[in-house]
């Protein structure tokens, strides 16, 4: 139901924290918060629209050691900590000295994702939803996933006692669809592409075998979408609540980047950091990059693509938030960049050799979405960076697992004789 500002003081409202509303990113029309994603005038997105209270940095810094420090910026209830709930975020800003001299930088930090519960960054967000499903009822959890969500759902739903049923595209990589299944939960593999799944989904929430179902991307995706601003939150205090002055993000829908983006705004109309710019650069894999593609050719409409790419994780090939995330690095001045498989293999060896983090193949695009950006003078050396890894190199170990052990004789003279000392 479409609503005016003052008719947010509502039960579902108050549950909701500081969120006030739904409101459309196309015609800015508000509604009541309810599990519903599209505006029924103009079919544009919905997003949560806030009535911050005072939020303090001392009032952060005393908070729990995870997401819900940031409870007051986000659509959920007071009492959140002490709910059952994975509890993700505060993961680690990794001060990059040594990538960052092979690269000829002179600041780069890596926020490492992959120390989630489930090792990637959609912790962050089936958090949020699980907070919304409590509120609206639902019995079961969902989602349409490329691998990483379906493990965070699963996980999620166990914790907090919901069932799950997860569906997933054919041919995903078997570490990612073994962990979504070992939570108890289903795992369905759909025939066809992540469109094909999400499409499939968006069926199943309109037939009355889905209506106690929380589909945490589609029908629940306003208040799941807000758990990526933990991310900016997060990497403004670990820089000493200050912006980075550039940052590079993995797209699939693209929401992250958006909502980080968001979340820097927050910040500065609160307060908390110093007003000032930064650059916001987004990074595809070539097998799949409608959106680098569109920045390219200096299009504003995203042509859908058929992925094909190591990089899963992001091989979502017609992205939701295409137009926002071009809207974004425009914006702020930066740029959206793709790199083709190999570089994506090379780039994770290069940030495992160079700082320990072993990411996934997402993980070795923003590296490589680095590295090319630097090349062609994108992206200034001098200018504090930080790079995003989303999840665990062990979930896409098929990427780089070739030619990585060497077998010899079991003497001393084998070894010496093996060139490799």
């Amino acid at each position: 139901m479409a609503i005016t500002a003052t008719e947010t003081d509502t039960p579902a409202a108050r549950s909701f924290g500081p969120a006030a509303a739904l409101s459309c990113r196309e015609c800015g029309e508000r509604y009541d918060l309810a599990p519903r994603f599209a505006c029924e005038f103009c079919f544009g997105p919905l997003e949560v629209a806030y009535e911050f209270g005072e939020v303090t940095r001392e009032a952060i810094q005393s908070g729990p050691n995870n997401i819900w420090r940031y409870a007051g910026l986000l659509p959920v209830p007071g009492n959140v900590a002490d709910l059952p709930n994975m509890n993700p975020g505060l993961t680690p800003l990794v001060r990059a000295d040594r990538l960052a001299a092979e690269l000829g930088m002179r600041s780069l930090h890596v926020k490492d994702d992959s120390a989630n519960p489930t090792h990637s960054f959609k912790d962050r967000v089936v958090a949020m939803a699980v907070e919304a499903a409590r509120t609206f009822g639902f019995r079961t959890l969902s989602c349409s996933s490329t691998g990483n969500l379906a493990g965070a759902v699963g996980a999620a739903s166990a914790r907090a006692g919901f069932r799950s049923c997860v569906f997933i595209p054919a041919g995903l990589e078997e570490g990612k669809v073994v962990m979504a299944a070992v939570y108890g939960g289903r795992v369905v593999a759909i025939d066809g592409s992540y469109d094909d799944v999400n499409r499939f989904c968006s069926e199943l929430i309109g037939d009355p075998a889905g209506e106690d179902w929380g589909f945490v991307n589609v029908n629940l995706r306003p208040y799941y979408a807000e758990g990526s601003k933990t991310l900016a939150y997060e990497i403004a205090e670990q820089l000493g609540w200050r912006l980075p002055e550039q940052i590079i993000v993995p797209i699939a829908s693209g929401s992250q980047l958006t909502k980080i983006d968001k979340g820097f705004r927050e910040l500065i109309r609160l307060g908390l950091v110093e007003d000032r710019p930064y650059k916001v650069f987004g990074a595809q894999a070539s097998g799949c990059s409608p959106v680098a593609r569109a920045y390219e050719e200096g299009h504003d409409v995203i042509q859908p693509v058929k992925p094909d790419t190591i990089a899963k994780s992001l091989a979502i090939g017609n992205p939701a938030d295409g137009p926002y995330v071009l809207d974004v690095c425009r914006r702020t001045g930066g740029a959206v960049a793709h790199v083709d498989d190999a570089a994506v293999v090379d780039s994770i060896s290069l940030l495992a050799r160079t700082e320990g983090v072993f990411a996934e193949t997402a993980g070795g695009v923003t590296t490589g979405v680095l590295r090319k950006l630097l090349d062609e003078g994108a992206l200034d050396p001098r200018a504090e960076t930080v790079v995003l890894n989303t999840g665990d190199g062990l979930k896409t170990l098929n990427a780089v697992q070739a030619g990585v052990t060497a077998t010899i004789k079991p003497s001393l003279d084998a070894f010496k004789e093996s060139g490799l000392l």
